[in-house]
Formats: C-alpha cells, sequence, structure tokens
C-alpha cells in the first residue's frame, strides 16, 4: 500500500473529497476502523463539518467585534486598534500554527513558551550581537532558528524513538529550556543593538506590520502543507491511528520527529518576532505560550486526539482570544476576569468537540 494513502477521520467516517486537514478514506474497501457511521444532513451536517465549524467562529469573533464596539466605542473600531490585535495575535499565532500540526499528530508541546524564551535569548547574547555586527543581522535570525529547531529535535528523538509520553518529554523541555535561558541571560534583559534588526521586522509594507505579514505567511504556508501535500495527509494519518498509518507505510517515528522540529522552528520564528517588537531577548519571553496557543487550536477545531486540524480554524480561534484580551484591556477588566472567560470558552470547545464527534459516530 502507498505511503500516501491515508485513512479516515476520527470519527471513522469516509469522505468523497477531503475537507481541509481530515484524513481521507482508502480509494477500495472500507475505511479503516470499522464501518462508517450514518452521515449527518442538514443544518446538523453543515454544523458538524469544516465550513461549519469555520462559520461558528467567525461569528464569535463578529460578535465579539460588537461587544468590543458597544463597550469601548471608538478606541475599539479604530484602524490602529485593529492593527494592534493583529500585531499582537502574530506571535502565539506563528506558535499556534505549528502546535496544529503537533496536535493534528496526536502530540501535544508544553515546552513552546521556554523554546520562545531560550532562542530569544541565545540570538541576543554578546557573541551573537557582535557576530551579527560583523556580518549582518540575519545571523540573530538563524541563530533564533536554529535553537528553536535543535529543541524541536530533542523532543521528536525523545518522543518518536525514546517513546517517551509527549506530555513528559516536553514538560521536561519546558523545565529544562527556560532553565538554560535563565543562566545564559544570568535573568537579565538583553538589548538589541542592531538597528537593521529591529527596522526590518518593525517596520510596515503598505501599512500593514511586517510581523502581521509574517503570520499571514506562516499560515498559508501551513496551510499548504496540512492540505495539499503528502506530509500533511501522513500527519493525520498518524493522529487518527498511529497502527493503520505504520500498516500503510508511513514511517510513523520519523513522521512524528519531523513534526516537532516543525514546531520548533516555529517558535523559531516567534523569537525573532517578540524580539522585534520588544527589542530585547529574555528568559520571561513566552511565558503561558502553550496554554494559549493549545487553546486556540482547539477553539480553532482541531482535534486533541488527532487526526483533524485545521489551520483557518487555528487562525480564527488566535484572532478571537486576542480580541476578546483587547476587549477586556479597552474596558480595564483585570487578568483574573480574562483568564475565566478563556478556561470557559475552551471548556465550552472541548465539550462541543466531544457532541460532534458522538453525533457523527452514532
Amino acid at each position: 500500500m502507498s505511503a500516501d494513502v491515508t485513512k479516515v477521520d476520527q470519527a471513522g467516517e469516509p469522505v468523497a473529497g477531503r475537507t481541509e486537514g481530515e484524513a481521507t478514506a482508502t480509494p477500495s474497501g472500507p475505511p479503516v476502523g470499522g464501518a462508517a457511521p450514518r452521515r449527518e444532513g442538514g443544518l446538523a451536517g453543515f454544523l458538524s463539518g469544516p465550513a461549519g465549524r469555520n462559520a461558528g467562529l467567525v461569528l464569535a469573533l463578529l460578535l465579539l467585534i460588537v461587544v468590543g464596539i458597544i463597550t469601548a466605542g471608538d478606541r475599539f473600531a479604530s484602524p490602529e486598534n485593529a492593527l494592534t490585535i493583529l500585531r499582537l495575535g502574530s506571535v502565539i499565532g506563528v506558535v499556534s500554527v505549528g502546535m496544529t500540526f503537533v496536535i493534528s499528530g496526536g502530540g501535544i508541546d508544553l515546552s513552546v513558551g521556554a523554546i520562545v524564551a531560550l532562542s530569544s535569548v541565545w540570538a541576543t547574547t554578546v557573541a551573537t550581537q557582535t557576530m551579527a555586527a560583523n556580518y549582518h543581522w540575519i545571523v540573530l535570525v538563524f541563530a533564533a532558528l536554529v535553537v528553536g529547531a535543535v529543541c524541536g529535535l530533542v523532543n521528536g528523538v525523545l518522543i518518536a524513538y525514546g517513546r517517551m509520553a509527549p506530555f513528559i518529554a516536553t514538560l521536561a523541555m519546558l523545565a529544562a529550556a527556560r532553565g538554560l535561558a535563565e543562566i545564559i541571560a544570568k535573568r537579565r534583559t538583553q538589548i538589541i543593538r542592531e538597528r537593521g534588526f529591529i527596522d526590518f521586522f518593525g517596520g510596515s509594507v503598505l501599512g500593514i506590520p511586517v510581523l502581521v505579514i509574517m503570520f499571514a505567511i506562516v499560515a498559508v504556508v501551513g496551510w499548504v502543507l496540512l492540505n495539499r501535500t503528502t506530509f500533511g495527509r501522513r500527519t493525520l494519518a498518524i493522529g487518527g491511528n498511529p497502527e493503520a498509518a505504520r500498516l500503510a507505510g508511513i514511517r510513523v517515528q520519523r513522521q512524528t520527529m519531523y513534526l516537532y522540529i516543525l514546531l520548533g522552528v516555529a517558535c523559531g520564528i516567534a523569537a525573532v518576532m517578540i524580539m522585534a517588537r520588544t527589542t530585547t531577548g529574555t528568559s520571561t519571553h513566552g511565558t503561558l505560550y502553550e496554554l494559549d496557543a493549545i487553546a486556540a487550536v482547539v477553539i480553532g477545531g482541531t482535534l486533541l486526539s488527532g487526526g483533524r486540524g485545521t489551520i483557518v480554524g487555528t487562525v480564527l480561534g488566535v484572532l478571537i482570544f486576542t480580541t476578546l484580551t483587547n476587549v477586556f484591556t479597552l474596558n480595564n477588566l483585570d487578568t483574573s476576569t480574562q483568564a475565566v472567560a478563556k478556561g470557559a470558552i475552551i471548556v465550552a470547545a472541548v465539550l462541543l468537540q466531544q457532541r460532534v464527534s458522538r453525533t457523527r459516530s452514532g
């Protein structure tokens, strides 16, 4: 059987034409894992599909925008505030795109925030900045990407070949990377002195911040990779049923390692972005990014159990949370209230996923 042949989605439903981020059925024979359940029709079927899920997210985002306009008026509705929302969401958005691949592949990563911090610290050390001054500021970018990729590689090797549980392996990386960042920076904030780096990434193109453009590029590349390549089909197949994927000829261990490296590179990109936004590198960067990224991915419709992922949903999830934070900030609501609201949204999203999954499989 070809390695390109993947299975059905998490509910076991064969799909005639693959929708975004869902595994496909084999071209002949019944779907892997048993007979297909009945397909929902009408409104229920639409809402349980990718288009319905995305429509629900768009509606939620629009409702938040209306609330923001009502409660904060012109302060929220101004173009400057819209760019602020996009700029703030761009960094965690890049991490969330990478997290979508890992979760779609049946994994999880709790170390993304620490990897962002370590990447930013390593890229802003005196030695790295001296090298950048002697050659080009691209050295800072290269250092951040390499550190992120190496951390992802370590996670991937421990999980894929060391057979460690993703939760444990990435929890260990969280502690180790954050601690190493503190040691390197000596718990101090490192200032970026390369003006070329700051001017480039802190600038804008046609009024759109470069950080927002970077997020858009990463999202588009992620969508193509997940939905239009063999890499994406293998990822979804592994997330849905690793054993079936192995029997189909997919090298599960290697693919799993690649997923964590991909997320590590995304963390490196996010580190470059936060360095440009704050002009610093510090061990406190990326705090709680792992929770925000997982929340955005889950809200977007990616199954925590793997086998289904959606980049469009993840982008909408990031925008929802960023807009929610902006509305709360403009209305002078404390961070504790924001945390409660985010927690309620996450619980509601997971419960909705479970309900839809039971409906499609029952």
